[in-house]
């Protein structure tokens, strides 16, 4: 198969269609879009564009030829023909694998204009918003349907480089989860994938897949969000596996079972998620406290990562003791609402071994507002008497655990609901108090000390700009068990749900 272009920048050499999703991953076409993507992120800078580089001197015999080929009417340069050259092959790639997702149609039909109009118009910021607004993952909520995604964008805890992205993703999609989802926890927008294969930008920590990353001309109303299940679980599991070692912690039978099994974990971060997510926008809230972008400090985004996980705590522990009493009242469940019943008391130890076994110590210290939800929960169940770290050796007391972890949330609620009738800054020192009466704040830290009369008179930028960039610094116990866990931590990136 060439990359040889004639001038109309059609493909010598179309690969093979490709009918069957379930092996795409293993065809031609998908290595030639994935090599080619990988090949064109080489040339793109961060905003996504490929600069042009030095024009060669054009050769007698094929000026003509290089004349008016360029989307801006002068000759093209050796790096754009080469970039042409390459979103050829991702196009060719795209046609040829397009018939196996068929539910993807007017999307890569999309998708394969918005690479055309790249190319042409010389490669500047890419613009993929038509081909966006066509994809809709979340009208095929169906377990096992897979979808071919390629996108110039950012990956979150991955690249900040909007650069072009090729995926193939499964979604997950169990039956109990869409009975969870057509009943209580209604989440229209929420969509839980499995990574199949993929470009650099997901070789990384990110394990969502969201909108607002791909380049685009403008913003536009947001219909789903994705969140990859089999990284999340499998991360887990090696973290959780290791910590509890590590910790002398003697995990329940349930609990243990799964560290053994992947898609038990994976439904049961479904669950959790499904909840979690759609929490977001839900509740007693000051305004929306967290998607709209703005500057606060970084404990405020910890307490709304907190809030959403409680929740989806409470739920669990209310989901799980209702249909306990069903069957201790000699119900029978349907296997739909058993596997709520299972995977709810799943979702409660997902919920505190991954916050304070992953979260707690994941990543560097600045500003760090997940590890300091995840040393947050620690100190809040060590202080009131459920967790124990005893002769070197972690237990819970479990029959306990679960009302002292819903307290949390509910202190966390209450400061939300307060905070409707306080002005922000006055909700800031709110929550401020409330992360510092369970952490111990930095020994230099001003608004441990009190913010000055000329701050807390001042605009919000000066309260932010007080925060240290660790607040909130680590305990001795999470010191010493992250130099422990570093190793195991770091082995995660990229990992797939198959690796364990």
């Amino acid at each position: 198969m060439s990359l040889t272009t004639t001038h109309s920048n059609a493909l010598i050499g179309e690969p093979e269609v490709v009918e069957d999703a379930s092996t795409a991953e293993q065809s031609a076409a998908w290595a030639q879009l994935k090599d080619a993507a990988i090949a064109i992120r080489e040339m793109q800078i961060k905003d996504g564009s490929i600069p042009d580089a030095s024009l060669p001197t054009p050769t007698p015999g094929i000026a003509d030829a290089l004349s008016g080929a360029s989307g801006r009417g002068g000759p093209r340069s050796a790096t754009h023909e080469k970039a042409r050259q390459l979103v050829s092959a991702i196009i060719s790639g795209i046609r040829a694998l397009s018939p196996a997702f068929p539910h993807d149609a007017e999307y890569l039909a999309a998708s394969i204009v918005d690479f055309e109009r790249w190319a042409d118009s010389g490669f500047g910021v890419p613009d993929f918003l038509d081909s966006l607004i066509a994809f809709q993952p979340q009208q095929h909520r169906v377990d096992g349907i897979r979808h071919l995604v390629v996108f110039p964008m950012y990956t979150q805890n991955g690249s900040s480089d909007r650069l072009v992205e090729a995926l193939i993703v499964e979604t997950i999609w169990p039956e109990f989860i869409g009975a969870l989802e057509a009943g209580d926890y209604g989440n229209k927008l929420f969509v839980s994938l499995r990574l199949i294969d993929f470009t650099p930008g997901y070789d990384t920590n990110s394990a969502v897949l969201f909108p607002e990353t791909v380049a685009m001309r403008e913003i536009p109303s947001f219909t789903w969000g994705a969140i990859f299940q089999d990284r999340e679980a499998a991360r887990y599991r090696r973290v959780v596996r290791a910590a509890s070692e590590i910790t002398n912690l003697e995990l329940p039978e349930r609990a243990a079972a799964m560290l053994d099994d992947q898609a038990l974990t994976e439904r049961a971060f479904v669950m959790w998620d499904i909840i979690h997510d759609r929490t977001h926008m839900r509740g007693d809230l000051p305004f929306d406290p967290f998607m709209i972008k703005q500057r606060m400090p970084f404990f405020l985004y910890s307490l709304e990562e907190m809030r959403c996980d409680m929740t989806a705590f409470r739920e669990s522990v209310k989901i799980e003791r209702a249909l306990a009493a069903r069957i201790e009242a000699g119900e029978e469940l349907t296997a739909s609402e058993q596997e709520m019943h299972d995977h709810a008391g799943l979702v409660q130890y997902a919920v505190i071994f991954d916050r304070i076994f992953r979260f707690a110590i994941t990543g560097n210290r600045t500003r760090n507002y997940d590890a300091v939800g995840g040393q947050l929960l620690f100190a809040w169940l060590h202080q009131r008497g459920v967790l124990h770290w005893t002769d070197t050796a972690l237990a819970f007391d479990w029959d306990n655990v679960p009302d002292a972890v819903v307290a949390l949330g509910d202190a966390i609620d209450d400061l939300y609901w307060h905070s409707i009738d306080r002005p922000k800054v006055a909700h800031w020192l709110a929550a401020y108090e409330l992360v510092r009466g369970t952490l111990t704040p930095h020994p230099a830290s001003q608004w441990a000390r009190g913010l000055s009369d000329e701050i807390l008179a001042g605009a919000p930028k000066g309260y932010t700009d007080a925060v240290m960039d660790d607040e909130f610094p680590l305990s001795m116990f999470f010191e010493t068990l992250d130099k422990k866990m570093k190793p195991v931590i770091e082995s995660t990136v990229g990992i797939r749900g198959t690796d364990d």
